[in-house]
């Protein structure tokens, strides 16, 4: 039996169907020769050929492991539409109008309203759909060409619409809830101290001062004026690092008269703070083979021998003081090679009274070291008359590596006073000999800082070397690492300990220094308190004077097993304060531009052993850790705006995707750690990571990026920023941090104002202006923030990657805002060695 359809008089013509024998054949269409494509429908033939045929073994690849069935049906259809549009076959229209209907339908079902999802579900097949109109008229002769160009003008407009929406802001939360003003101020007292004092002219410590808020008491710069902002001065720091890895991370201090800038080769560069001329220079001429993975110098310390701790500064200086004596006020300096420099802070000339000529080498009693194991990539902190030393130890290479251990030495002498290591963290005596210390235990290299009312030191403690094996960690090992330790500054012995990862095999390792802050009561009695970013996305607030947490910490199960599955922990724990964490991955939550990417990705996840956050690994199946090791807070930290009581934190929403080779394996793939085969890492970098030691080396792919287009494997954004009420975790608001202009598929930036949401290193600085600035996206722009809005009101380009924070102060009635833009080799930004400082106009 015969059955015609008709449609309205504008799409009569278009086709009419028949149903017979089970089959679906486009009647009173003539096939001949004139209803064959020309070149360019053959090319769009083949274009659906190759696209079906992709879909088609990759769709059955994924439903084998027992993913979605969508991808092979569509790619059925795509070769069905491939071959009858090549054939200038009428039943070309059914097939690709079922390929379109269908594809919109499933991304309706998997994707919502979710913008980001739609983009490798649905962007492509509207492409091929508007190109597929244009031949309408001839695989229909009936159809008028009117009809098919109307066709066609509804899939550009709907194209050029959806593709306008891209640059709406998505994945935000808009601000809600800003405090109310109720005099409360959660400024931190941490004495008296020249560190301890408010930042306004002067920016004395790498966080503004010690309590590491990152706040400045200027307020010239509004989000009134901001948009005038221009820039005052540029210079060259100088020493831009050759080879493949650069990334000097550095936040420039201020005090008086000069500004205190740190290369990549470690000089300490001061400068004019209005002009950005250099004053005077200091090479400590280091050994540049041993550069660590990336040459860091987040920051130099400051030394005010003038004044007491506990001296006020409105006092006058004692006597001897009066007339200033070389080396009164001194410069710290931690160098790549280990070293720790003091210098003269008027002339930079060495300050001979400490240790050996002005230096001394943390690498005594350390053992056996290997050129480029040990580098202190993060800036000293002084405490009362003591100098804390940490240093890193290069990831990946060795099981028992160089020990962690940190020291501290009188701030005058150079003389060694306590060296605390977490594998025997209740001796702090200095020891001696190569064995002196246990090979491979925690160490302490993100930045750090203390109170000197206190009279203790936060250490942000990472884990042992072997950061994905913890069978051999001994107990205490295993207490202090990923530990927040709070160290008595006289003895170097712990007050207490806070744990963020248990049993650590992810590579969490505290890599944000903490934030000091007060809390206000009814009594008038204030709360001393600490903020702690973590990689894993958790913010924790506890009482810095006993470790104890200030709102709730919650023990949640966690996935058992893995290479060691008897040292697991049960649970970990979980912040009530605010956590940064998105809700687990699912396969729906892979992405890519098109779907022939997110195939990929889809492939890739059903491959990998997740069962969600903290996920062990194994040897023979990939493991997918999310947030990686790059998610979360890193060593940019958060910043805090103690007037109005709000956390700004800026974070990292990426993956990690890893295999464990076996040693074996490994073995004949000559893996072997650097120091064996004396390889130099800008050139002989290997994908796989050694673990020499462990029973197997690791195959890591941070973010994890598809290896053909570069893209990541997991949606946007891939970073955000947000402000936090410090009274009750509320998120005030929170939006994506970096655009697409410098990103792209291949590498190939863009060019375009997307708010994507970029992977983002570096951290904010906030003004009683109402304002944050913060660079830190892979979109090499430095950007003014209202704090109020979370909207960004002002932003600039960068001559170079902005990985740093940037830093504020007033000179001679002018506020400046400042960054040193170096770029970074892991963010793929742009190399440099620009100091830039940005100001208003004298007259605006």
């Amino acid at each position: 039996m015969t059955k015609y359809l008709h449609r309205d008089n504008n799409l009569r013509a278009l086709f009419s169907l028949i149903i017979h024998t089970g089959k679906v054949i486009i009647v009173n269409q003539p096939s001949n020769l004139k209803n064959r494509p020309g070149w360019v429908g053959k090319l769009l033939a083949a274009i659906l050929l190759l696209l079906g045929i992709y879909m088609l073994a990759g769709g059955v690849w994924l439903i084998s492991l027992g993913g979605n069935w969508y991808y092979a049906i569509a790619g059925v259809l795509s070769i069905l539409s491939g071959v009858a549009l090549f054939r200038g076959k009428a039943i070309a229209v059914l097939w690709f109008s079922l390929l379109f209907f269908g594809t919109l339908f499933w991304t309706i079902s998997e994707s919502g309203t979710d913008y980001w999802r739609w983009v490798p579900r649905f962007a492509l097949i509207l492409l091929l759909a508007i190109a597929f109109s244009f031949h309408l008229s001839t695989l229909l002769p009936r159809l008028q060409r009117k009809h098919s160009g109307a066709v066609t003008g509804v899939l550009v407009l709907t194209f050029i619409g959806a593709g306008g929406l891209a640059f709406l802001p998505h994945n935000t939360t808009e601000a809600n809830g800003f405090p109310a003003p109720d005099g409360k101020n959660f400024s931190a007292d941490t004495g008296t101290g020249t560190t301890s004092q408010e930042v306004k002219n002067d920016w004395p410590a790498y966080g503004g001062n010690l309590s590491a808020a990152r706040y400045s008491s200027t307020s010239q710069i509004t989000p009134a004026n901001v948009s005038k902002l221009k820039v005052a001065w540029q210079t060259h720091a100088g020493d831009l690092p050759p080879g493949a890895r650069w990334g000097t991370e550095n936040t420039p201090i201020k005090v008086g008269d000069f500004l205190y800038v740190c290369t990549a080769a470690n000089n300490i560069v001061a400068l004019d703070p209005t002009t950005g001329k250099q004053k005077w220079r200091f090479d400590p001429k280091i050994n540049r083979d041993a550069l660590p993975y990336t040459p860091a110098c987040r920051s130099l310390a400051y030394f005010d021998g003038t004044q007491k701790p506990s001296q006020q500064p409105s006092q006058p200086a004692p006597a001897t003081a009066s007339v200033y004596q070389h080396c009164d006020r001194r410069i710290i300096l931690g160098t790549l090679d280990a070293r720790v420099f003091e210098v003269d802070a008027q002339d930079g000339t060495r300050c001979t009274d400490f240790g050996n000529n002005g230096e001394v080498s943390i690498l005594k009693d350390m053992g056996e070291t290997y050129t480029g194991y040990v580098s202190i990539t993060s800036g000293a902190v002084v405490i009362r008359d003591t100098i804390v030393v940490g240093h890193q130890v290069i990831d990946g290479q060795r099981v028992f590596g160089p020990p962690g251990v940190t020291k501290a030495y009188d701030v005058r002498t150079g003389k060694l006073k306590w060296a605390w290591d977490a594998a025997n963290p209740e001796d702090a005596t200095p020891k001696h000999g190569n064995d002196a210390y246990k090979r491979g235990s925690p160490n302490v290299w993100t930045s750090f800082t203390g109170d000197e009312k206190l009279g203790l030191v936060y250490l942000p403690v990472a884990n042992p070397s072997g950061d994905y094996w913890s069978a051999p960690r001994t107990p205490a090992e295993l207490k202090y690492g990923d530990s927040l330790v709070a160290l008595d500054i006289n003895t170097g012995l712990p007050r207490w300990n806070f744990q963020t990862t248990h049993h650590d095999i992810w590579d969490f390792d505290l890599g944000s220094p903490p934030t000091l802050v007060d809390y206000p009561q009814a009594d008038g009695s204030k709360i001393p308190a600490i903020i702690l970013p973590t990689k894993n996305a958790e913010l924790y607030v506890l009482n810095r004077e006993n470790g104890k947490p200030l709102f709730d910490v919650i023990e949640k199960p966690a996935p058992q097993g893995g290479t060691d599955p008897d040292k697991r922990s049960p649970t970990q724990p979980y912040s009530t304060f605010n956590s940064m964490r998105k809700p687990d991955l699912t396969p729906a939550s892979t992405w890519g531009l098109t779907p022939l990417d997110q195939l990929y990705c889809r492939i890739k996840f059903q491959q990998a052993d997740y069962r969600g956050a903290y996920t062990p690994g194994s040897i023979g199946r990939p493991f997918i850790s999310y947030p990686g090791y790059n998610g979360g807070s890193d060593w940019g930290g958060v910043s805090v705006d103690p007037v109005n009581g709000l956390v700004i934190a800026n974070y990292n929403n990426t993956v990690n995707y890893t295999e464990f080779v076996a040693r074996s394996v490994a073995d004949k793939l000559h893996v072997h750690p650097s120091d064996k085969i004396g390889y130099n890492l800008d050139t002989h970098a290997s994908p796989l990571t050694p673990q020499s030691g462990a029973p197997f080396a690791l195959n890591i792919n941070p973010g994890w990026q598809n290896g053909f287009t570069g893209m990541l494997c997991n949606e946007p954004a891939y970073g955000g920023i947000r402000a936090i009420d410090l009274r009750t975790g509320h998120t005030v608001w929170d939006r994506p941090l970096g655009t697409a202009r410098k990103n792209g598929p291949f590498g190939i930036p863009t060019g375009m104002p997307i708010n994507i949401g970029t992977p983002n290193n570096g951290g904010s600085a906030v003004t009683k202006g109402g304002l944050v600035f913060i660079a830190a996206a892979t979109d090499d722009l430095i950007r003014a923030i209202d704090i109020r809005t979370g909207k960004t009101v002002w932003s600039a380009p960068l001559p170079a990657g902005g990985q740093a924070n940037p830093m504020v102060y007033e000179q001679n009635g002018k506020e400046y805002v400042v960054i040193e833009a170096t770029g970074h080799h892991f963010m793929r930004t742009g190399k440099g060695d620009y100091v830039i400082a940005y100001a208003l106009p004298d007259t605006i």
